[in-house]
């Protein structure tokens, strides 16, 4: 079942992917002039929080989780970026160190882009620069978004929400009745839901028991979205 009209998913979710859709050749062929591609286990960094950036990250196949680690060393999953999405451009245009870590939450395809490339691009590119703007403007409203929930929102209501979004970036080949799994492990979705992993566990068993999804393992497969949609009370 598609989610449009029922959810408003752009709420949820950053638009990173659109910065390069159908980029003028000439500005993508200097983009890309100096990346390279390479493969990433699971689980692998990409860049931490404090450090000097080098460049961006394309996503060219895989899933990257980008979170901050507090004192206690615990994660907090600020968001899950998908196939397509560009990571790491925030500390270059802010002049500044990365605010955030990545890492892969799958075996991962990424592309990096130097520094110098990124740059040269953004002053020659006036269809890049009004892109990343919009993108930026976007991102803003979606950490609002996410802000107001934790406050307001149960643990109910914040794993409904984090298991809708994520069906969105895990749909393969989707067909319509088809039951979107997804794989993450309970701690990284307990991260993105803002809580304990046991009470994931928790919640997840009562899901199951109103039949709003299945598990295999760390496998989980949406069976009613317009139960977990009607629960997140994220319109």
């Amino acid at each position: 079942m598609s989610i449009q009209g029922i959810f408003p998913i752009d709420k949820w979710n950053f638009k990173s992917a659109s910065i390069l859709a159908d980029l003028p050749v000439a500005d993508l062929d200097r983009l890309m002039a100096g990346k390279s591609e390479h493969v990433y286990k699971k689980g692998e960094i990409l860049f931490r929080e404090g450090g000097y950036p080098a460049g961006i990250y394309f996503i060219v196949e895989g899933k990257v989780k980008k979170y901050k680690t507090d004192k206690n060393s615990r994660e907090q999953i600020i968001y899950v970026a998908n196939t397509g999405e560009l990571i790491g451009y925030h500390a270059i245009l802010s002049e500044y160190r990365y605010p955030d870590s990545a890492a892969t939450l799958e075996e991962s395809t990424i592309a990096f882009i130097p520094k110098e490339d990124f740059l040269d691009c953004l002053q020659q590119s006036a269809v890049l620069n009004n892109r990343l703007l919009k993108t930026l403007s976007h991102e803003f409203s979606v950490l609002a978004n996410s802000i107001t929930l934790f406050a307001q929102n149960s643990v109910r209501e914040r794993l409904a929400l984090q298991l809708i979004v994520l069906r969105e970036k895990y749909k393969v080949n989707f067909e319509p009745g088809m039951a979107v799994e997804i794989n993450i492990s309970r701690d990284d979705l307990a991260s993105l839901a803002g809580t304990a992993r046991e009470n994931v566990v928790r919640v997840l068993s009562e899901f199951k028991d109103a039949g709003m999804v299945k598990t295999k393992g760390r496998k989980i497969f949406i069976t009613d979205i317009k139960k977990l949609v009607d629960l997140a009370n994220a319109r």
